[in-house]
């Protein structure tokens, strides 16, 4: 199903701005762009967009309330400057099993002064020699990366994982 679709499907009569949470895994992006997301879902706190064959951000509409964005299982590679001109009070960010090879792809997150759990499991970047230390470094707000902290100290339960079980 097209991601338009579903995200029309989604709405279930509401008006975007009435959305706080948007769920459109495994539907398609025609051509690997974010499509009928509008500036309207101003009040969306939660987007998955999981496994929908994504190779770029640009076309996310200002979404100022997003806290958590679940892109796990797309082809994105960088340009994730976006997500902070987009989305600046983001605190969890999924992006396993992109195809994040380096550490400059990574640096754009750094104006993301929320974001406090980044997810790169399954990404090239995860190869390179000092990576857990190199992205902590680079990014110092955030607490959790791939779920555990700097200790190693696994990431506490969030509430909305024990809802998707």
């Amino acid at each position: 199903m097209e991601m338009k679709k579903r995200i029309s499907l989604e709405l279930r009569n509401r008006s975007p701005a009435e959305v706080a949470e948007l769920v459109v895994d495994n539907c398609r992006s025609s051509d690997g762009e974010v499509e009928g997301l509008t500036d309207e879902f101003k009040e969306l706190e939660f987007l998955s967009m999981v496994n929908v064959g994504l190779t770029s951000l640009a076309k996310l509409p200002s979404l100022p309330k997003l806290r958590k964005l679940e892109l796990s299982d797309n082809n994105i590679s960088g340009a994730l400057e976006t997500l902070s001109d987009k989305c600046p009070n983001l605190s969890y960010l999924n992006l396993s099993g992109n195809k994040i090879k380096e550490l400059s792809s990574v640096e754009a997150l750094q104006n993301l002064k929320s974001l406090r759990s980044l997810d790169l499991f399954n990404c090239e970047i995860t190869t390179l020699e000092d990576y857990r230390e190199s992205v902590f470094e680079l990014l110092p707000q955030v607490t959790y990366l791939d779920g555990f902290d700097q200790e190693d100290n696994e990431a506490p339960d969030s509430e909305a994982d024990d809802e998707a079980r």
